[in-house]
C-alpha cells in the first residue's frame, strides 16, 4: 500500500462554529457536508471582517472571543500539520462574514451596488483613463492593474460586454458617466462592428477589428481554435448583450432594430425548425449550419447556441419591450433546454453539446463527455426566472433538481466555491468526477451558483437553498475581490489563493471585460434587497425623446406579486402616472431626454 500523504500544507475551511474553548485556544466548525475540524489560533492569527471593494481593512483579531460564538459563518486560512496519527490545523486567518452571527456583510442593501460602482470606475479608467471616451482607445486586452497590452485587436464581444456592465451599473448608481461610456460602446459597435444584409433583411456583427492607426481590418469570422474560421452563435448572440440592456435604459430604437434584425438572422440561418433548438456555427460564405468547411462544428447543437440567448439579451429585450414574440422564443428555448439537455439515467450533469438530432456529441473537441459546471447552475437560474413570468411545473422540477444534485459533485463542501470543468461519469471505482485540468474555480460560475441560489431561495425558501447561496456569496466575495488593483480576479486555486499566470492573470480578455461581474451585482442586488432580505431598490432609466412612452421597470423576470413600483421621479420631480402592479411609467412628451428615478419594494 502507498504511504500516506505526510506533509504540512495550507489550506481553507468555510463553515459554521459550534464550540469555542478559551483555555486551549480553539474552536469547533462543521463544514457544509458536516465534517467537523478543530481550528487552533496562535499568537498570529490575523482577523478581519469581510469587505467590499473599496473599503478599508477591519481588523477583527482582538474580539476572537466574543466573535466565535456558535453559529458564527466564517472562512478560515491556516497550515495543516500531520501528527498523532491525523492533522491538526492552525489558522493564521478568519475571515468573519458579518459582525454579528446570522449576519452577511454581502446582504446589506448596497453591498452589491457599491461593488459594481467600484468596477465600473475601475472599467472606465483602464480603458479610457481619466480623459474623454473615445474607443478608438479600447483594448480587449488588460492587465491586473488595469494597463493595456499592445495587442490593437477589438473584439466585438467584449465591448459588448464591458457595455453591459456599464449599462447596469447606471442603473444601479445613477451615475451619468457610466452611460454615457455604455451609449458610445453601442454606437462603437454599430459602426464598426455591424454588417447590415439588406437583402436578406439580417444583421450580423464581425468577430472585431484589428485597428493600426486610422485603419481598420475586420475580422468577420471567429480567430478562436474552436470557432476558427466560422461564425459561431455565441458571439452573435454577446453582441446583443450590451445594446439591449442600455436599450432598456434608453428605449433607442435603433438598437431595437439591431435586435430584430440580428433575431432575423438567428431564425433564417441558425434555427432548425424541424428538429427545433438552434445550430452553434454557421459558415461565412453561405451562413449554413450544414457547410463541410465547418468541420467538427456542421450540425452541430450546443448549450450556448441554445441557452445562452436568454440571460444574455433576450429575458432584457422582454423586460424593455414586453413584445410576445420575444416571449415565444424564450418559452420554446427553456422548453428545449427541459426535454433535450437532461442526462440522469446516466450522469448528474447535463449534456452540453449534440449532433442534428440531439443525440450527444461526447467526442466534441475539448469537451469530450465533461461537464461545465456554471452552466448546470445557469440552467437552474434562468428556468426560475421564466418560470416566473410563465409556470411551469418541469421548469422548477428541473431547477430544484439541480440544486439539489450540483452541491456535492460541482461545489467544494470544505472550502467553498464551484469547481470548472469535470467529467461527466465516474469509472469503476472512483468516487471523485475528476477534473477536466485543474480545480481552479472561476469568477463567473462562482455567478452562476450565487444567482441561482438567490432565485431559488427567494422564489421557494428553504434553509438548504438559503445555505448554498450565502455558502457562494462568501466565497466570491472573500478571495475574488482584488483589494489592491481593483475589480476581480479571473480564477483562484482550491484554496482561495488568486491565480495570477497565463491569460488568467488578466482583467480584460476574450473571456472577460465587466460582464459576469457585473451581472451578478444587478441581479443580486434585485434579488437580496427585493425577494429575500425585504428592502426597496432603486433603478435609474434614461429614456430617449423619441422613445416608447411606455417605460418598462421591472427589475427582472420575478414571481407574481412579490415586488412593485411604488415612487416614480422625472428629473427629480415627483411622477404619479405609473402602473405599481406592471411596474411600467408612462412618459410624457418631451423635446429632450428624461432621467426616471423609481424605487421598486418588496409587495408580499
Amino acid at each position: 500500500m502507498p504511504d500516506a500523504m505526510y506533509n504540512p500544507f495550507m489550506d481553507t475551511i468555510t463553515g459554521n462554529v459550534t464550540e469555542y474553548d478559551s483555555s486551549r485556544g480553539v474552536f469547533t466548525m462543521v463544514t457544509a457536508d458536516g465534517r467537523r475540524f478543530e481550528v487552533g489560533l496562535t499568537g498570529d492569527t490575523a482577523a478581519e471582517l469581510l469587505r467590499n471593494l473599496d473599503e478599508p481593512y477591519a481588523d477583527a483579531s482582538g474580539h476572537l472571543a466574543e466573535m466565535l460564538a456558535p453559529g458564527r459563518h466564517l472562512i478560515a486560512y491556516g497550515v495543516f500539520y500531520p501528527e498523532q496519527g491525523g492533522f491538526t490545523f492552525e489558522a493564521k486567518r478568519l475571515v468573519f462574514l458579518g459582525r454579528d452571527v446570522g449576519d452577511y456583510n454581502f446582504e446589506k442593501s448596497t453591498w452589491w451596488i457599491n461593488q459594481i460602482n467600484s468596477l465600473a470606475h475601475f472599467y472606465r479608467r483602464a480603458q479610457f483613463g481619466s480623459g474623454p471616451i473615445d474607443y478608438r482607445d479600447y483594448r480587449t486586452i488588460i492587465r491586473l492593474g488595469g494597463d493595456k497590452t499592445d495587442s490593437h485587436v477589438q473584439e466585438t464581444d467584449t465591448i459588448s460586454r464591458m457595455v453591459y456592465g456599464m449599462a447596469s451599473a447606471y442603473m444601479l448608481t445613477g451615475n451619468e458617466e457610466y452611460l454615457e461610456v455604455a451609449e458610445r460602446g453601442t454606437q462603437y459597435l454599430r459602426d464598426h462592428m455591424r454588417f447590415v444584409d439588406p437583402d436578406n433583411d439580417i444583421v450580423y456583427w464581425y468577430h472585431g477589428i484589428k485597428v493600426e492607426g486610422d485603419r481598420e481590418e475586420k475580422l468577420f469570422t471567429s480567430e478562436f481554435d474552436d470557432d476558427y474560421d466560422a461564425v459561431p452563435m455565441y458571439e452573435q448572440i454577446y453582441a446583443l448583450a450590451g445594446p439591449t440592456q442600455t436599450f432598456r435604459i434608453t428605449g433607442d430604437r435603433r438598437i431595437r432594430s439591431d435586435i430584430d434584425h440580428t433575431m432575423r438572422l438567428f431564425e433564417n440561418h441558425f434555427r432548425d425548425h424541424e428538429g427545433g433548438g438552434y445550430y452553434s456555427h454557421v459558415d461565412p460564405i453561405r451562413l449554413s449550419p450544414h457547410a463541410d468547411a465547418l468541420g467538427y462544428n456542421k450540425s452541430r447543437k450546443n448549450w450556448n447556441s441554445v441557452g445562452d440567448h436568454a440571460p444574455a439579451y433576450l429575458i432584457n429585450a422582454f423586460l424593455a419591450t414586453g413584445e410576445p414574440v420575444f416571449a415565444e422564443m424564450l418559452e420554446r428555448t427553456f422548453d428545449t433546454i427541459v426535454a433535450r439537455f437532461p442526462d440522469y439515467d446516466n450522469s448528474p450533469f447535463v449534456n452540453e453539446r449534440f449532433f442534428a438530432d440531439w443525440s450527444p456529441d461526447h467526442g466534441h473537441s475539448w469537451q469530450q463527455n465533461r461537464a461545465v459546471v456554471g452552466h448546470n447552475l445557469k440552467i437552474a437560474w434562468n428556468l426560475m426566472r421564466m418560470h416566473a413570468y410563465r409556470p411551469k411545473d418541469e421548469y422548477q422540477k428541473l431547477a430544484s433538481h439541480i440544486a439539489s444534485i450540483m452541491p456535492p459533485v460541482g461545489s467544494d463542501r470544505q472550502r467553498g466555491g464551484w469547481y470548472d470543468v469535470v467529467e461527466r461519469v465516474l469509472a469503476d471505482r472512483q468516487r471523485w468526477y475528476r477534473f477536466a485540468w485543474h480545480d481552479r474555480k472561476a469568477w463567473w460560475q462562482q455567478e452562476q451558483a450565487i444567482l441561482a441560489y438567490l432565485i431559488l431561495f427567494g422564489s421557494l425558501g428553504g434553509e438548504d437553498l438559503q445555505r448554498e447561496s450565502r455558502q457562494a456569496e462568501a466565497f466570491y466575495n472573500t478571495f475574488f475581490l482584488d483589494h489592491d488593483e481593483g475589480a476581480v480576479y479571473f480564477n483562484v486555486l482550491a484554496n482561495g489563493m488568486p491565480y495570477l499566470l497565463g491569460t488568467e492573470r488578466l482583467k480584460g480578455s476574450h473571456s472577460m471585460s465587466m460582464y459576469h461581474s457585473a451581472e451578478l451585482c444587478y441581479l443580486s442586488a434585485v434579488y437580496n434587497n427585493l425577494l429575500i432580505t425585504k428592502q426597496p431598490l432603486t433603478l435609474w432609466f434614461k429614456p430617449r425623446a423619441d422613445a416608447d412612452r411606455t417605460l418598462r421597470v421591472a427589475p427582472d423576470l420575478l414571481p407574481s406579486g412579490r415586488v412593485r413600483l411604488d415612487k416614480v421621479e422625472i428629473d427629480g420631480k415627483p411622477h404619479e402616472v405609473f402602473d405599481s402592479t406592471a411596474m411600467t411609467v408612462e412618459l410624457p412628451g418631451s423635446p429632450d431626454d428624461l432621467t426616471v428615478k423609481v424605487q421598486l419594494v418588496p409587495a408580499g
